[in-house]
């Protein structure tokens, strides 16, 4: 099976809810809203902070905000940003990894399907994901932003 990982997941999830907030919030808060714990969103932050997908703001009013509109965002970004490269085998794009590289009747073969799989993910935009949950039922939230402040 082919499987995002978790991290990926969480930052997904972490983004929508940053764009709910519409500014500023800590990662206790975004915790606390999502119910993952605090120090892996505050590691889901820093990865999707390094690829300049949000801001962090320091000082008494600080946090993190969304780096662009979620409609500028692509998912393949979020998935490099946390899992690096997107491949589906080791030998995509010259990669090292396989021992068998210069006798297999496949290298190169998964090179389309490799393109394709980056194409879906970076024409799909966290305001697609986003609108999608909107469509989909939603659990009780039992945490809200006032609350958690």
């Amino acid at each position: 099976m082919l499987r995002l990982s978790r991290l990926t997941d969480y930052a997904v999830v972490v983004l929508v809810r940053l764009n709910a907030v519409q500014g500023v919030a800590t990662s206790p808060v975004i915790a606390a809203s999502v119910g993952i714990p605090e120090p892996t969103v505050a590691k889901v932050l820093k990865a999707l902070a390094g690829q300049g997908l949000v801001t962090s703001i320091r000082g008494a009013h600080g946090g993190y905000r969304l780096g662009r509109p979620l409609n500028e965002i692509a998912i393949s970004e979020v998935i490099v940003a946390v899992d690096g490269p997107i491949a589906l085998t080791s030998c995509v794009d010259g990669a090292v990894g396989c021992d068998s590289l210069a006798l297999c009747p496949m290298a190169g073969r998964w090179d389309p399907v490799n393109d394709a799989v980056r194409n879906a993910l970076a024409n799909t935009s966290l305001a697609d994901m986003a609108a999608a949950v909107r469509r989909a039922p939603r659990p009780p939230v039992t945490a809200s932003f006032n609350e958690v402040a």
